[in-house]
């Protein structure tokens, strides 16, 4: 199939139009799919993918909101890892906030109407995030590991808590950093086709599909194939190393970890197995074929998509679960008043002699 040079630009600019996931990873070599026959209705898939950002939106702002207002009215100093928790809900709130604006424009059949530095801004608030909540899940990973083999024994100090909080501020510099190049190159261009601006990254002429390459990769990379062998084994050897106490709580404690290492892999190996594809397409490592651009074409989309419900899911795992923040919850919103009540008091006492949080989350010396 051969394509003149302006046919070649109409079908680049119409897919970009359409490609309108919110980390915006497009790719040239997928505009053919324009031209193979039964292509997938883009209107269908916008709509769909519209109700499932608003669903993410509505649970995830619920869940993290809850957690960070818990987080910070209650007394959470013994915890050690309460520093990534907190961090890792604010950043999880602030990707699922970003969601309407690119509802609205999906809504819109991918115009911004926002104009280009909005662009900019959600997108970098989006993937900074993305990047921060995966990088302190990775931190967590390790931390907890540490507390239980090297500083079992040790008293918390003050240069742990310093370290943590130096820890806290050199991941969003990371994020941040890991997120510079995409956004640089993001504008609200001008539709050739109709009325309205699109919000699309735009790399140099001379190479884009070099620049598009690495971008995908450096999100494969730092995304998932750094975080998620390190995440799995530490909370492998955490699982090993959990002290000895009674057997149900060791096997509870051990089922959660593991839970960790498979929602992970659950919610993200989908879109990077697919995101791979598609940088084997862009390298053109695949051959060419209308059954494959489709795919990629719906996948990309979809998956990106499932991949956001870790925000909805990390307040469960890391938080709810746990009786030592539902006791902290019970009382922000029952105990309020009412904290030198009989029942208080009890609760406050089966909230002391709890083993099942030090278990999972190993947190012994305060933060």
């Amino acid at each position: 199939m051969s394509l003149s040079a302006n046919d070649l630009t109409e079908l680049m600019e119409l897919w970009e139009e359409l490609n309108l996931t919110a980390a915006n990873h497009y790719n040239l070599s997928h505009v053919e799919t324009l031209l193979c026959s039964g292509a997938i209705s883009h209107a269908a898939l916008l709509h769909i993918l519209s109700v499932l950002y608003v669903f993410i939106f509505l649970v995830g702002l619920a869940a993290n909101a809850l957690v960070v207002w818990v987080n910070l009215r209650s007394d959470r100093n013994r915890y050690e890892t309460h520093l990534y928790i907190l961090n890792l809900a604010v950043a999880d709130l602030c990707v699922v906030a970003t969601l309407p604006v690119w509802v609205t424009s999906l809504l819109q059949g991918g115009r911004w109407p926002f104009g280009e530095a909005v662009c900019k801004l959600t997108h970098l608030v989006f993937s900074v995030n993305l990047f921060s909540s995966i990088f302190f899940l990775t931190c967590m990973s390790v931390d907890r590991y540490l507390s239980v083999t090297l500083f079992t024994d040790a008293p918390d100090s003050r240069r742990k808590k310093v370290m943590r909080r130096l820890i806290c501020v050199l991941v969003w510099l990371l994020a941040l950093a890991a997120s510079a190049p995409d956004t640089y190159f993001l504008r609200a261009v001008k539709s050739s086709h109709y009325e309205g601006a699109v919000c699309r990254p735009v790399y140099p002429s001379d190479n884009p599909r070099e620049w598009m390459v690495g971008v995908q990769l450096s999100f494969i990379v730092l995304g998932f194939a750094i975080p998620f062998p390190v995440i799995a084994v530490f909370y492998l050897l955490l699982v090993v190393a959990i002290p000895p106490s009674s057997d149900q709580e060791r096997r509870i404690s051990r089922r959660i970890i593991l839970t960790y290492i498979v929602v992970f892999l659950v919610c993200w190996l989908p879109f990077h197995t697919v995101l791979l594809l598609d940088t084997l397409s862009l390298l053109n490592l695949l051959p060419f074929s209308c059954r494959l651009e489709n795919f990629l074409d719906v996948a990309l989309h979809l998956t990106q998509c499932f991949s956001l419900v870790h925000c909805c899911i990390n307040p469960v795992l890391y938080n709810f679960l746990h009786r030592n923040y539902r006791y902290d919850l019970m009382k922000a919103f029952i105990f309020k008043y009412s904290t030198k009540s009989g029942l208080a008091r009890l609760i406050d006492g089966s909230h002391a002699s709890d083993t099942e949080y030090s278990a999972v989350t190993v947190d012994s010396s305060p933060m």
